[in-house]
């Protein structure tokens, strides 16, 4: 089987990793990939919102299956086009990929269906928004309607933030059109948590929950980014928590979907606060987490290949997910400057002696190759991730990894899994 694998992350690291256990597949193709996903690939020069070249090169490649990464190529269409193509395709289409890219939608679908979630409100335009917030008790949060990487919630605990935030949006544009809707959200308190699961559109399959990292440094202080390390599973998830979320919000949302005339098909990622009044949605995502695919994805004991397949086919109920019984934490190593402006080119070094230590994984984020060289190449460089027997033993090995490796400007938090490790030992 030829596959060929969109986007160029460490969640695409994975993906590729564990698609390659198959012993089905002939040849793998990531589009554009990195260096690390290249050792195991062939990676191909094509963007991964460049979905027009991208369906052009699995038509000329005959590819069998094609599995889309991130999201952007999810919420333009990429499913819808292949499909005329007559190429298979892992992921839900535009019309269901609208979860993630109009919190808009997803708010009104959730509203409309009784999918517990923070109380909100859309606004189109910066006067209406701006007078809104007036008579807006704070701390809330506003939050851009479409796709923003991953920064486009800010948490404002003053009105003068706030304005500065709608300002971005609909003044200096930001966000471009995922910031000309914004959403004005109660702020709720808890620890957020992240479930993921494989649905057909009829059976839902969920993943080991985790917990992800989102504020760039340490105590969970400074500005959002994409993600800066993540653990799995969640001890603050208990079974009956769990059993819970499956059913007050996975499946009642992909229930919820189909009645609007919607099959979604793929990965549904669901992100919640757990509150004193119980879990409630924070946001959907139409695709694997990225870092939370990096700690759950290892963890999966079920071919993920059968599992992707039968997505595609619609026959998850033939399915039940196992899982290694162990813990993984992933610890994100970033470039100096990110999630603002920081530079590109410097050379990495130590990643065979990091890559060697046992119960260790080094997914590759943000780097490229340079003559013989690994290079860094995004503000995500690295994701290290360590297994253990417990959560305390997975940190210290993902830590001991981290300190095989330098690169000019990296930067990492400390602190990822402390959250786990506190509850596990209460």
């Amino acid at each position: 089987m030829r596959v060929l694998v969109v986007g160029a992350g460490a969640r695409e690291h994975v993906l590729v990793d564990k698609i390659s256990q198959n012993t089905s597949i002939s040849v793998i193709y990531a589009a554009p990939g990195n260096a690390g996903i290249s050792e195991l690939a062939q990676c191909v020069d094509i963007a991964a919102e460049d979905i027009e070249g991208l369906a052009d090169f699995a038509t000329k490649k005959a590819i069998d299956l094609t599995v889309v990464g991130p999201e952007a190529p999810l919420v333009d269409g990429i499913v819808d086009l292949f499909y005329t193509r007559g190429i298979r395709v892992f992921g839900p289409d535009k019309q269901a990929a609208r979860l993630e890219g109009s919190k808009s939608f997803a708010k009104k679908l959730m509203l409309d269906y009784g999918i517990p979630t923070a109380k909100g409100m859309a606004f189109s335009d910066h006067e209406s928004t701006i007078e809104h917030i007036r008579d807006t008790v704070v701390p809330f949060v506003v939050k851009a309607d479409g796709l923003a990487a991953g920064k486009g919630v800010t948490v404002c605990f003053d009105k003068e933030t706030a304005k500065g935030v709608i300002q971005e949006c609909f003044v200096d544009e930001k966000f471009g059109e995922a910031g000309k809707t914004v959403i004005i959200e109660e702020y709720l308190e808890g620890q957020e948590v992240t479930v993921m699961a494989f649905t057909d559109g009829e059976t839902v399959l969920p993943m080991l929950p985790a917990q992800d990292h989102k504020p760039v440094f340490d105590q969970d202080k400074g500005p959002n980014t994409g993600g800066m390390g993540a653990y799995s599973p969640v001890p603050a998830i208990s079974g009956d928590l769990y059993k819970e979320i499956v059913e007050r919000f996975l499946k009642p949302t992909v229930d919820a979907l189909r009645t609007e005339g919607v099959i979604y098909r793929g990965i549904l990622y669901a992100g919640l606060i757990l509150t004193k009044e119980g879990p409630k949605i924070l946001e959907f995502n139409c695709r694997f987490g990225d870092p939370e695919a990096q700690v759950v994805l290892p963890l999966l004991k079920t071919d993920l290949m059968e599992l992707i397949l039968a997505t595609t086919e619609g026959n998850l109920k033939d399915y039940k997910l196992k899982w290694w019984n162990k813990v993984a934490v992933s610890v994100v190593l970033a470039s100096k400057g990110y999630p603002g402006a920081y530079k590109k080119g410097h050379e990495i070094k130590g990643l065979d002696a990091a890559g060697n230590l046992p119960d260790i994984k080094v997914y590759h984020a943000g780097t490229a190759k340079k003559d013989s060289r690994t290079v860094t190449s995004g503000g995500r460089v690295l994701n290290v991730v360590g297994f253990g027997d417990d959560h305390l033993s997975a940190r210290f090995v993902a830590y001991e990894g981290i300190k095989q490796i330098e690169f000019e400007g990296m930067h990492y938090r400390t602190d990822i899994a402390e959250k786990a490790i506190t509850v596990s030992s209460d």
